[in-house]
């Protein structure tokens, strides 16, 4: 353990450098207590696409959260859960909100719904994950970190970390990060290693009360599975056009029906609908000769079957809605609050 005259040491990305104990933010508890329960809720704040949710999905242990290249892909306040019970009878649960990148470039309706998102996810938490990439600190960075407010304790995840090359330069950053925020630690790491999320996961359990679990042990989302199909579409969708798709389109599931099947045991009807903003981007979506479109369906319904354990019939359409994202109304009836 490093303290904060002594920040990270470059070749070892394991070591948490704690900030001096204050008003604001007191020294963590001693680890947790065997026997005891622990619960508390955990936003996990940052700008656009430095790995939230994949940050989110590893926490978890499991996707529930959809990841892509494209900036600006999550779009809710996602409720992840980790419970990790120990021999004694307690644990501690994690109760994760991975939340929408803060949108300052745009002034579109679904940008303000998302930053409303964003708001509401802080206020109230028990810990608070502020995650940037490891080495850099724009001025998107700085917009989000200006949301934060004093209360709820905050740890700099600096996430990444496998991707610096030059690990001297991670010190000097750290020294310049003292001085923005008063951070309760700085955890670097990278979201792909399962030992440092482990670590990550001990560091977060110091932060939270004492007190029964909200969920039950094997529960991973508050979230429908018919939500979780329409993020999984949206996934592929983006990650299948690249950047030539614009990051406002959406989609919406209009038929979810679950039934038995003696063949598989459950089976799952999913109709849904892709929604863009012109004709040129609907013709990108289908594809020459729909391939792209059936492509799409298949790799998504490919991972609901392994999500939902259930066989998965799928059928996609492709339809224009102009000027979705500035029409307040239609944001909301597409399931944005």
């Amino acid at each position: 353990m490093n303290t904060p005259n002594d920040p990270i040491a470059p070749a070892d990305s394991g070591d948490v450098a704690p900030q001096p104990e204050s008003a604001a933010h007191p020294a963590p508890p001693s680890d947790p207590v065997p026997g005891t329960a622990r619960c508390g809720l955990i936003a996990i704040v940052g700008k656009p696409n430095v790995g939230k949710s994949t940050l989110l999905n590893a926490l978890v242990g499991q996707k529930i959260s959809i990841t892509s290249r494209k900036a600006q892909t999550t779009r809710h306040r996602i409720t992840g859960i980790r419970t990790l019970a120990d021999e004694a009878g307690g644990g501690t649960q994690f109760v994760f909100v991975d939340t929408p990148g803060f949108q300052t470039r745009h002034s579109k309706a679904l940008n303000k719904s998302l930053n409303k998102t964003v708001l509401g996810a802080i206020d109230g938490v028990d810990l608070v994950l502020f995650v940037v990439e490891a080495g850099s600190f724009t001025l998107g960075d700085a917009k989000v970190l200006s949301l934060l407010k004093p209360g709820a304790p905050t740890l700099l995840v600096a996430n990444k970390l496998d991707t610096v090359h030059r690990r001297g330069e991670i010190a000097p950053w750290l020294r310049d990060m003292q001085q923005r925020y008063p951070f309760a630690e700085f955890v670097p790491m990278s979201a792909k290693n399962p030992r440092e999320v482990r670590r990550l996961l001990d560091i977060c359990a110091r932060y939270l009360p004492a007190q029964p679990w909200w969920y039950a042990e094997d529960e991973l989302t508050d979230r429908s599975e018919k939500f979780l199909a329409s993020e999984v579409v949206r996934e592929k969708l983006f990650r299948l056009t690249g950047d030539e798709l614009p990051y406002t389109s959406t989609v919406v599931i209009d038929r979810f029906e679950e039934e038995k099947s003696k063949a598989h045991g459950r089976m799952v009807r999913i109709a849904a609908t892709i929604i863009v903003e012109r004709d040129g981007h609907k013709a990108m979506v289908i594809g020459n000769q729909g391939e792209r479109l059936k492509r799409i369906g298949t790799e998504a319904r490919q991972e609901l079957e392994k999500l939902m354990e259930a066989k998965v019939f799928m059928g996609l359409w492709v339809k224009v809605r102009s000027g979705w994202a500035d029409d307040e109304a239609r944001v909301r009836s597409f399931g944005y609050e």
